[in-house]
């Protein structure tokens, strides 16, 4: 009897074209025809011949007598394994005649699915328009599928990211998380494969695709063909991770960058270096950062710093002249205010507020833009209680509107979330020396910092710079025990409320860091991290990954990352045929063990 397997291939490899080469009857340089015409394994594959038995030439592949969409040919594996391949480059061709179509999908024991990572409106096509016609199909019929990425990403600004949970890919390329998650709706074994060379082609597109080609033929060979498509329970199950919701979640808190800002404004007096008076009376209003005004207010930036500052817009209020009309700088006549024991003291910055719907409502305007300047129905709200004229509202928003505009005649529209737009401006702020009272020194690098932000985002760093500790009176900080490229990570956190770690390794030294510090939803980040770099990886990478998945496990439990631990044990166990035949598996303990084992 002779053996065979029914491989059906959808779509190119190629960017734009998607269709044969021009005057030849096959895809030269396909994927699976370039699998099929090496010889990855020596002696398992004797022939790629034609439909009819001869060998396979330049001009061998041949249309589907029934359906010309399809291009055929066929190859002799493992021996006496006849494998016939049905390719489809064009997805456009699947709509002339679907009943056909439909009626050689049925014959498939294994789908490969391609796309081009250049050609995002083709792949865009087959998400939304062919994914769903084929999914119910797959369901019914219970065949492996394999969805390969093809081609590496082009960026004329610089190399891409790497990244899972970067959404930064360019707008002509289809990120890494799309192609995923096509593949996931599928149900199906996702690859990425940067060229078609003998490495991704043959040892892991090929190995792939022979892993199912051999549990092709065991399920052929227990069960009878017209039984092997309707028994659900023993499906072909592809090889790869269980899918999210199987797995405990990671949850993360929201985030509370807004609230730390207020918190600071309301708190941090200590670290304060910008003091406002009245124009008037010259009563104390209040205090604020230099740190925070200079980066979420150009108009501020140019007040407080002049030539320092990189840019220097100026007021645009309808109904005053200039800038120095709304607030002036007042350098005499004052001594600093005494600050708390062991606090570095710094320049302190005097601005006299002219304005009287300034002086009323000066409380109201910093709240807002320590928020992000983008809360302006509350800054409104707040203003009409006080003001109880919409006229003087109406003003006073012009007013802190000249504050924000950056170009002229511009309006602010600013609509996305207040922590996302604080963050977003902080972020300016970021490893600048612009405003910095505090520099860190790790392993020699020099990263300049502000007490301020610090404070405010992390409470170890608040006891470290307002207790009597040595770091308080220091502008110089030095840090242990931490890297460099880590640290600063943990550093943009602080400032952005963002986390976007390269690796597993660095996500895990974020992690470390973060506990280091007590930030626990930086923590909690990195946790999602590791799960989603982890998760993304198919079974075959898993297995051959130098990352050790019971190391991580046990540091998880070290630095009290309790959901990463919980979450690498279910993972270790859903996938425990991987792991039980790697070595660093013995060093996990036996309360550890005993769990996976009994799941299995």
């Amino acid at each position: 009897m002779v053996r065979s397997i029914h491989i059906v291939a959808l779509g190119s490899e190629r960017s734009g074209l998607g269709l044969l080469e021009e005057g030849a009857g096959q895809p030269q340089g396909g994927l699976l025809w370039s699998y099929l015409g090496r010889s990855v394994v020596p002696g398992v594959r004797d022939t790629l011949s034609r439909t009819d038995g001869s060998l396979l030439s330049s001009t061998a592949a041949t249309l589907h007598p029934m359906n010309p969409a399809f291009i055929q040919y066929q190859a002799r594996m493992f021996g006496d394994v006849r494998v016939l391949v049905h390719d489809c480059p064009s997805w456009d061709l699947l709509d002339r005649d679907w009943v056909a179509t439909r009626g050689v999908l049925e014959q498939a024991d294994i789908l490969v699915i391609k796309y081009s990572v250049n050609d995002k409106l083709t792949f865009q096509q087959v998400r939304d328009a062919y994914s769903p016609r084929i999914r119910p199909l797959l369901r019914h019929w219970a065949v492996p599928v394999i969805v390969a990425a093809v081609g590496a990403r082009l960026n004329e600004e610089g190399p891409p990211c790497t990244c899972p949970l970067c959404a930064s890919d360019w707008s002509s390329s289809v990120p890494h998380n799309e192609g995923l998650q096509l593949a996931r709706d599928l149900g199906a074994t996702y690859l990425e494969l940067p060229s078609l060379n003998d490495f991704f082609v043959g040892r892991y597109f090929g190995g792939v695709l022979e892993y199912f080609m051999v549990q092709c033929l065991k399920q052929k060979a227990k069960e009878r063909p017209d039984k092997r498509r309707t028994h659900k329970a023993s499906e072909l199950r592809p090889p790869q991770l269980e899918q999210p919701a199987r797995l405990p979640a990671v949850r993360v808190e929201e985030s509370r960058f807004s609230q730390d800002m207020q918190w600071l404004l309301e708190r941090g007096v200590q670290f304060a270096d910008v003091a406002f008076y009245a124009g008037d009376s010259g009563k104390e209003l209040g205090w604020a950062h230099a740190a925070v005004l200079c980066s979420v207010s150009p108009y501020f930036r140019q007040l407080l710093l002049g030539g320092q500052g990189r840019d220097r817009p100026v007021s645009r209020c309808a109904c005053r002249d200039g800038p120095q009309s709304l607030l002036s700088t007042w350098d005499g006549g004052a001594e600093d205010p005494p600050r708390p024991d062991g606090h570095l003291a710094g320049r302190l910055s005097r601005l006299v507020v002219k304005d009287p719907l300034l002086c009323r409502c000066l409380w109201d305007m910093l709240r807002f833009l320590y928020r992000g300047a983008s809360e302006w129905k509350q800054l409104q709200d707040a203003a009409g209680e006080k003001l109880k004229s919409s006229v003087a509202v109406a003003e006073l928003l012009e007013r802190v509107r000249s504050f924000i505009t950056r170009e002229k005649g511009s309006r602010e529209t600013l609509s996305t979330h207040p922590s996302q737009q604080s963050s977003r401006y902080l972020g300016n702020l970021f490893n600048s020396p612009l405003c910095s009272d505090v520099i860190f020194m790790v392993q020699g690098s020099v990263l300049p910092a502000h007490r301020a932000v610090l404070v405010a985002r992390c409470d170890v760093m608040a006891a470290m710079f307002s207790g009597k500790y040595a770091e308080a009176r220091s502008r110089v900080v030095p840090i242990h025990g931490v890297s460099s490229d880590t640290f600063l990570s943990f550093l943009e956190y602080l400032y952005t409320d963002t986390c976007c770690p390269a690796s597993v390794l660095q996500a895990m030294s974020v992690l470390v860091c973060a506990e280091m510090y007590q930030v626990k939803r930086l923590q909690h980040l990195c946790e999602v991290c590791v799960c989603a770099y982890l998760q993304s990886m198919p079974s075959r990478e898993l297995a051959s990954t130098g990352i050790s998945v019971v190391r991580l496990l046990r540091r998880a439990k070290c630095h009290n990352a309790d959901q990463l631990y919980i979450w690498l044990l279910h993972f270790i166990a859903n996938n425990y045929l991987i792991f039980s035949h790697k070595p660093d598996f013995l060093e996990l303990s036996g309360e550890s063990r005993r769990p996976l084992q009994s799941k299995w």
